[in-house]
């Protein structure tokens, strides 16, 4: 990607003013944009945003895009002690960000914005094909956010119940269901209660399974909607955030309810 190293050699130019300067990396310093977000301190959430919204349109976190650059400005900023692990800045917060593409015969425009700024537009070649949800949960209708966490029983079928996944399962079940509330007996409650009993088992094989929770949780459900884009980033946010490395696990959670949302959107569902 050409914009790459730009954006490093001014990424690094900042973080050495910043330091002396013993102020954190802001938006202004490593993209082209103004006003109040120009000021705003790049923060993990923020970037943690940015990456879910690069995975839900294109499939993966771009090397060199926005939320790359982000992730290396929020950890710099956390690592001096300038901002907190779950902290997230004002505009972000308030006005999201969104990656957006246009296609064109052989390639694709992609565009990154921030608080209603664009912070990156590029353009690269278009992809050869789309990235499938495992066969058990392609059918001729829309993929809903049930189907995804039973296609998670199948692709991290064997992996510990923690509490990222617990939280990922939760914001699923609450976009799915329409309620804040967590449903007594349901694959939320279900997933808390495994995280916790986990953290007092030693050995992995001893553990409560992912599968164990999600491998029926269509039938679970007492209501179900088909994926989409708001739904993947929320269920991303909340898998990152109680994360340690604040990362979402590549075959869990919130990458198949992305996954999910991704066909849909192609589908035109």
């Amino acid at each position: 990607m050409s914009q790459e190293q730009p954006r490093r050699a001014q990424l690094n130019q900042a973080e050495v003013y910043a330091q002396a300067q013993g102020e954190p990396i802001k938006y202004g310093d490593v993209f082209l944009v103004q006003g109040e977000l120009a000021r705003e301190t790049i923060a993990p959430l923020d970037a943690a945003m940015m990456q879910s919204a690069e995975n839900q349109v294109l499939g993966q976190t771009q090397k060199g895009g926005a939320a790359s650059v982000m992730q290396s400005a929020a950890d710099r900023n956390e690592q001096a002690g300038l901002v907190g692990h779950c902290e997230v800045s004002d505009l972000p917060a308030d006005l999201g960000v969104a990656v957006t593409e246009t296609d064109f015969p052989g390639r694709r425009i992609v565009t990154e914005a921030v608080g209603g700024q664009v912070v990156g537009k590029y353009e690269e070649p278009a992809p050869v094909g789309m990235g499938t949800m495992p066969a058990a949960v392609q059918q001729g209708d829309a993929i809903t956010i049930g189907e995804a966490l039973e296609t998670t029983a199948i692709t991290a079928g064997e992996k510990p119940v923690e509490q990222s996944d617990a939280a990922a399962i939760q914001a699923g079940e609450v976009r799915a269901t329409r309620t804040n509330e967590v449903l007594p007996g349901g694959v939320s409650a279900q997933a808390q209660s495994a995280a916790t009993a986990n953290t007092r088992v030693m050995r992995d094989e001893d553990k409560v399974k992912i599968r164990d929770v999600l491998s029926d949780a269509t039938t679970r459900l007492p209501a179900d909607k088909a994926a989409t884009r708001e739904d993947a980033d929320r269920v991303a946010v909340s898998e990152m955030r109680n994360d340690p490395d604040m990362a979402t696990h590549p075959e869990g959670v919130a990458a198949n309810v992305a996954e999910a949302a991704r066909l849909n959107r192609d589908r035109r569902f």
